[in-house]
């Protein structure tokens, strides 16, 4: 039975690299063309990725626009550190968090991770050069308390709007940023009456 056995083997094994070469060899005629359905295919994805990824750019850079306004914000009113600063790391967090996704993506044009970690003041100072230079910050602390707010819900509803487009676990980490962003919105406005 062994020796039967180990035959079958051996004969079914030689089959198999048989009909293999004898697959690569028979195209003779150089390689193999994709099909008109593999190229359509082929299209399709790249066209997906490509819209991926600048949906990932547009998270990101509404992050980290957001990111900028906080840190001019602090700059403007350093009084209002306490209240703002920890809204300001939550926000430094999710665009960490967009940006992880979108590494591969990335443009020197959307920003840098240094204004995620520096100071508030090297943030503004960056900000008052870069292209999309936020609106001033208003003189009044409540003030600027509101277009901060307005900030955080400009950021959040950006991130909601993208949330039908975006795959499923980019789309649930949108939709977490999405609801921080509107809590952080409530938090420095009406949240903070008491």
């Amino acid at each position: 039975m062994t020796t039967t056995g180990r035959r079958a083997v051996l004969v079914a094994g030689a089959s198999a690299a048989a009909a293999a070469l004898t697959g690569c060899t028979s195209d003779a005629g150089g390689p193999r063309r994709p099909s008109a359905a593999e190229e359509a295919a082929a299209r399709e994805a790249e066209r997906v990725a490509r819209a991926q990824a600048a949906l990932r750019r547009r998270a990101v850079t509404a992050s980290r626009t957001l990111l900028e306004r906080y840190d001019a914000t602090l700059a403007a009113h350093p009084a209002l550190r306490a209240r703002v600063a920890p809204l300001r790391s939550s926000a430094a967090a999710h665009a960490r968090a967009l940006g992880e996704a979108d590494r591969a993506t990335a443009s020197p044009a959307t920003g840098s991770g240094t204004a995620a970690t520096a100071s508030p003041a090297a943030g503004t100072a960056a900000a008052s050069t870069a292209p999309g230079t936020p609106a001033p910050v208003p003189a009044d602390p409540k003030a600027a308390l509101r277009a901060l707010a307005d900030a955080a819900r400009t950021a959040s509803d950006a991130h909601t709007a993208e949330l039908l487009a975006a795959p499923p676990e980019y789309a649930r980490l949108l939709a977490s940023v999405a609801a921080a962003g509107a809590g952080a919105a409530y938090l420095l406005t009406e949240g903070a009456a008491a």
